[in-house]
């Protein structure tokens, strides 16, 4: 910009801010009290949009929060091992949540978490579902029943909880010709509490069926018997993003990071 360029852009200061701001001593000339302020608010200014340039651009992969939600299940199985992760990166939080898919495809499709895990396929338009492993589904009786007969089971009862009926249906289903539905299976309890789904049936009161993960997680594994059928049964896990959405780096590494875990 020339001289007569820079003193017009000057006069229009002047005149827009009613305040004189160059004080001139013939060919010298220094700023008045309200060109210092001005002068002090444009750096400060001119620093804040610098900055926001640089934390926009800036994206770290293990820095920031990053919004989980799965079913119990595999959150037993994940959660502990990204602690781990956090514990390495301490920028990194983990915010994990269990629920159950329906409530979780909603959270994604809602912008309410970053990463869902699910074991059905979404069915909302909004929500991208990428196969990235199998769960095993094991039928869980009290130690002292070796041979899970239909008879053995039917009269023993079932333990329920959230995603029991599926479950049942789905190994039951497939191992015994006798069964139906779950809803016509002697009911014998019911917990939501994926820690303590097996607590009733180590106390002889009932057989459920549930993902290995959380049968390896509990504590009193003495009291259990397990069984694996000849016809055994795997879910899907599903990694679960908002269509389009263009993931942070920190969200690429914990994603990354359960697919190696899973």
């Amino acid at each position: 910009m020339t001289q007569s360029g820079v003193s017009q852009h000057i006069s229009k200061l002047e005149a827009q801010l009613n305040q004189v701001l160059i004080v001139r001593d013939g060919k010298r000339f220094s700023l008045s009290p309200a060109g210092e302020k001005l002068h002090n608010h444009g750096r400060a200014i001119l620093d804040d949009l610098i900055d926001l340039e640089q934390s926009i651009g800036d994206d770290p992969a293990y820095e920031g929060c990053v919004r989980i939600m799965s079913p119990g299940s595999l959150g037993l199985k994940l959660y502990p091992h990204l602690l781990d992760l956090q514990a390495k990166h301490q920028n990194l939080v983990i915010d994990y949540r269990f629920a159950p898919n329906s409530e979780i495809e909603l959270a994604v499709a809602n912008k309410t978490v970053d990463l869902g895990l699910m074991t059905a396929k979404s069915k909302l338009e909004d929500v991208c579902s990428q196969s990235i492993a199998k769960e095993q589904l094991l039928l869980v009786t009290p130690a002292c029943l070796a041979q899970p007969s239909w008879q053995s089971i039917s009269e023993l009862g079932f333990v329920d909880h959230p995603d029991g009926s599926h479950h049942a249906n789905l190994l039951l289903g497939a191992n015994y010709p006798e069964f139906q539905h779950a809803s016509l299976l002697k009911k014998k309890g019911f917990s939501n509490q994926i820690g303590l789904i097996l607590q009733p049936v180590s106390m002889g009161f009932g057989f459920t069926v549930l993902p290995a993960p959380a049968v390896e997680a509990f504590g009193l594994q003495e009291k259990v018997a397990i069984h694996t059928l000849n016809n055994p049964v795997f879910e899907t896990v599903y990694l679960c993003t908002r269509r389009n959405y263009v993931c942070p780096k920190r969200v690429e590494t914990v994603a990354k990071e359960i697919g190696k875990l899973l």
